[in-house]
């Protein structure tokens, strides 16, 4: 999809068709205003007659005659009382499925009257434009539901250009790195191999100009990945333990590490899962898929930072060779597992791959996994949990990720939690039972860390959708990509930096 500025008064604008914005019991403001007025206030007496409520996403078409557009959409942005910068990518995301579905190919979008920040605005518009066109039907050769839009053209009179344009670019850049992150995960497993995962982490290093490193499993076992072996040798895949590299402040040495579990499927091992929903642990990797999207945005917008991206990636399958329960592996940091369970393999990859971190000289860690379905439990799909080794370090995550509408709760850590995970053979075990799940994990990756700032976060319950929304597709969410590029901005050069991470000077459309 394409993004476009045009500066044009909007009711001069050509384009299949014009989406305007509204609040809920407001009256219209801005563009929807003024192309209400055009339109003989037929918009208005559309959003009174009873037949919307103004619910964030709701819309109401309308047809012209004798316009350069042949459509109006309105769409609530809901509530104002509520409103957020971040609801601006839903306001887009639903009008692009909407319209798309209806074989529209150019839509024009107008903003909010100009308020706060307008560089934001214009990325969260341009983020929704391109995750709400996100494509699903990469397998069916005759696609019923295939979206048709191709081209968004941002109206921006009355907006600062220069705001507006490096928004776009932001948002552009990240929107595609969610949708990456996104088709990474909706791959099926017998094509999206560890090997596969590490041919696209490449292709992102040749793309974004990144440093790339892969191991293969004799590195691996040169650097004594025991841990990450384990869960490995039960597969006929050969495993990838993948370091994509962007250093873009060599004068520091501050290295943020983003790790990501990469799972390509997980039939438990020799713990074997039900067979009910299995088909779905082609998403245990969205972690490590979040990671090289991330990364690849990274590259192209060039905070001042530096970040390594981590992911081990292998799958965890019951063949001759595999763990099994009750073996005992020895992990990077010579600390000795007693796998009590090979379906709690997450944990035991992203333990090398956080000893791996700090080999690298990581100054702050962030892990990221489809870790346990207790977090599905605790939390449901509303929401990620974080358990965080830091206070400042997890309280500067939140500030970063709160605005990205991505949502994340703290979630506490006790010393009992680990004392849980105590084995009586080896120095811990790989579960520590049912009670506290999401927490004895947390206990347990915190193990290999060290004193390094550290953050984890289980996306179990938010990396993949069970039903679609207005603005988004069922299926894989992108989680935590923008989280994970909002962080990035954060620690980046603030004098060149937009709110979201991009350098000016490196933007364009």
């Amino acid at each position: 999809m394409q993004v476009y500025i045009s500066a044009d008064e909007p009711i001069g604008v050509s384009a299949d068709a014009l989406v305007v914005p509204f609040f809920s019991e407001s009256p219209l403001e801005g563009v929807a205003k003024e192309i209400d007025a055009s339109l003989d206030g037929i918009i208005a007496d559309a959003l009174t007659s009873g037949d919307v409520r103004g619910k964030l996403g709701e819309h109401v078409l309308i047809y012209t005659k004798g316009q350069p557009f042949r459509r109006v959409l309105a769409v609530s942005l809901g509530d104002r009382s509520t409103f957020q910068p971040y609801l601006l990518a839903r306001y887009t995301g639903s009008a692009v499925r909407y319209l798309g579905r209806r074989n529209v190919e150019k839509i024009a979008i107008a903003l909010p009257p100009p308020s706060g920040d307008q560089a934001a605005f214009a990325s969260f518009v341009a983020e929704g434009a391109i995750t709400g066109s996100f494509d699903t039907t990469l397998y069916q050769e005759h696609p019923e539901r295939r979206l048709a839009t191709s081209e968004i053209v941002v109206l921006s009179k009355g907006f600062d250009a220069t705001e507006i344009e490096r928004g776009i670019a932001h948002g552009v850049a990240l929107g595609e790195a969610v949708n990456l992150a996104r088709r990474l995960a909706l791959t099926p497993a017998n094509d999206m191999t560890p090997t596969r995962m590490a041919e696209e982490a490449a292709k992102v290093a040749e793309t974004a100009g990144l440093g790339i490193d892969v191991l293969d499993e004799a590195r691996a076992a040169r650097e004594g990945m025991g841990s990450f072996l384990s869960v490995a040798q039960g597969s006929v895949q050969p495993p990838k333990f993948i370091v994509l590299r962007y250093d873009g402040d060599p004068s520091s040495k501050e290295l943020l590490a983003l790790v990501g579990k990469g799972i390509t499927f997980d039939t438990g091992g020799i713990s074997i899962k039900p067979a009910e929903k299995m088909e779905d642990m082609k998403y245990d990797m969205s972690g490590g898929a979040a990671v090289i999207a991330a990364m690849s945005a990274v590259g192209k917008l060039k905070p001042k930072i530096n970040v390594v991206g981590i992911v081990p990636a292998t799958e965890n399958m019951p063949g001759g060779k595999a763990t099994k329960p009750g073996d005992i592996v020895t992990a990077m940091n010579g600390k000795t597992i007693e796998v009590i369970n090979t379906d709690a393999e997450g944990r035991l990859i992203l333990a090398d791959a956080l000893c791996y971190a700090n080999k690298l000289g990581a100054t702050k860690i962030v892990d990221a996994a489809t870790l346990t379905g207790a977090c599905v439990i605790a939390l449901g799909h509303a929401s990620s949990a974080a358990v965080t080794n830091d206070d400042t370090w997890g309280a500067a995550f939140f500030a970063a990720a709160k605005p990205t509408g991505e949502r994340y709760w703290q979630m506490p850590y006790y010393e009992d939690y680990t004392q849980q995970m105590k084995s009586d053979i080896a120095d811990l075990k790989n579960t520590g039972g049912r009670p506290a799940g999401t927490l004895t994990a947390a206990a347990f990756l915190r193990e290999f860390v060290g004193s390094t700032p550290w953050i984890h976060l289980d996306i179990a319950g938010t990396a993949y959708l069970e039903n679609e929304s207005a603005w988004q597709a069922k299926g894989p969410t992108g989680v935590p990509v923008r989280a994970f590029l909002a962080l990035v901005a954060s620690l980046g050069d603030q004098s060149k930096a937009h709110p979201n991470g991009a350098r000016a000077a490196e933007l364009r459309v």
